[in-house]
């Protein structure tokens, strides 16, 4: 905290000055992007050399404790649960059959199954290294002596970077001295290779020292997660060459698939009897159950079910739409389609492919008054804020061994009130902390 009185307003000098701090303090720490075209055009930084501080309140947002402490608690039996679905083959065989056919990754998954305080303490980047530095001691030593690794795959022109260097650093500078190599994914099948023995060991070279050889433990995506990481077959193969490996995976495609809208869908769909529910098939407790489906919010179908019919009425509702948005199977900010603007769009959509989108209905907390340091200038207004937290999970695919399972830290997006996306990386909101009340 800058000043104390946070709950009174703050003065124009005491806002010029926090602004102050809080450019450097973010550039100090990492809290940074490259700067996006629209502010610094390429043809100024040829050599990618520049940054500027990543969209970030001046102030943190006041959050219900009650909220705060409900979501921690859940997010343990929240990993237990995807590592559970992701064994399911043929439950997301079924996903993938019947509605995610269209977004491509269907076929690689056929492939691979085929192939077999009031301001609280948040430890994200040390939670997040200690659950990759857990995976890599897992994976164990080479068999053919070779050095073992960590392999973060990134996009090729990444403004995201130095949150992901955090980690780097964090994984690097343990006593455990574990390499860390970032690999665009357009690299994967120049700079990989993948051993012909029954483990089927992932073999990367630096460009930078060819001749030195590492085994890659664990692969740690932080791309191929939207369609335009996958522009050509080259990059579908790249995906499947990683998925066949014995490297660790974060995540495999199977988990990947597990977060979908869709699954998440199917398993938050009420039913008349709670113990014959998706959800019970992959949660037996019922206390358990209970905590999980007390964070759920209404999601529908639109396929020709039951409540996909309802929902589709819902949908196409020139009044009852405003209380929903529409999704599509893809992560990242830009993507949905918003209250009045469903009946238009399903309607310029043949009806076929109207079960690949799921409909939400809008959760709409209550603004409050901050103010977003966003490219050098001070956004002042009410914002809404949208709370996650982290966890890592370690499994075994094969027996369903829980190796290691712990809550991590939190991020906290903020977005102006008026504002419908709200992805930092895809410049619609803004980094956080929570201030518990």
């Amino acid at each position: 905290m800058v000043y104390k009185s946070y709950r009174r307003e703050p003065t124009p000098e005491q806002i010029a000055h926090i602004a102050a701090l809080v450019k450097d303090w973010s550039i100090a720490h990492g809290l940074a992007v490259r700067p996006p075209p629209a502010l610094v055009a390429s043809v100024s930084d040829p050599h990618g050399i520049l940054a500027t501080t990543a969209p970030v309140t001046l102030l943190p947002s006041p959050f219900p404790q009650v909220c705060f402490e409900q979501a921690s608690s859940v997010q343990a039996a929240y990993n237990g649960l995807y590592a559970s679905i992701s064994r399911d083959e043929g439950f997301l065989a079924g996903i993938v059959e019947e509605y995610l056919a269209r977004t491509a990754y269907g076929d690689i998954v056929d492939d691979t199954l085929k192939d077999g305080r009031n301001l609280p303490e948040n430890s994200s980047t040390e939670s997040l290294g200690s659950g990759l530095r857990t995976a890599f001691t897992a994976y164990g030593k080479s068999v053919a002596n070779h050095q073992t690794c960590i392999l973060f795959v990134v996009q090729d022109q990444e403004r995201n970077i130095f949150d992901q260097r955090h980690l780097e650093y964090d994984i690097e500078e343990s006593p455990d001295n574990v390499p860390v190599f970032r690999l665009p994914f357009s690299r994967i099948l120049a700079d990989t290779t993948l051993e012909s023995t029954t483990r089927r060991e992932l073999l990367y070279r630096p460009p930078h020292s060819p001749s030195e050889v590492y085994e890659v433990a664990v692969v740690y995506f932080r791309s191929a997660y939207g369609p335009s990481d996958y522009p050509d077959q080259g990059a579908w193969e790249a995906r499947l060459h990683i998925e066949r490996s014995n490297a660790i995976k974060c995540p495999s495609i199977l988990t990947q698939l597990a977060g979908a809208k869709k699954v998440q869908q199917v398993l938050a769909t009420p039913v008349e009897d709670p113990a014959t529910s998706i959800l019970s098939k992959f949660i037996p407790d019922s206390t358990t159950r209970t905590s999980l489906e007390e964070t759920f919010t209404n999601i529908y179908p639109l396929d020709t079910s039951p409540a996909g019919l309802k929902a589709r009425k819902l949908a196409l509702d020139e009044e009852k739409c405003k209380g929903y948005v529409l999704k599509p199977q893809r992560e990242g900010g830009g993507n949905n389609i918003y209250r009045s603007a469903i009946p238009g769009f399903l309607k310029s959509l043949p009806e076929s492919h109207w079960k690949s989108y799921i409909l939400m209905e809008i959760i709409t907390p209550p603004p409050v008054e901050n103010l977003i340091l966003r490219n050098g200038e001070v956004e002042r207004g009410g914002v809404i804020c949208e709370l996650g937290v982290y966890g890592t999970c370690l499994w075994n695919q094969d027996t369903g061994d829980v190796l290691s399972n712990e809550q991590g830290g939190y991020l906290l997006r903020t977005k102006g009130d008026q504002s419908e996306e709200g992805g930092v990386a895809a410049g619609f909101g803004a980094m956080d902390s929570v201030w518990l009340n």
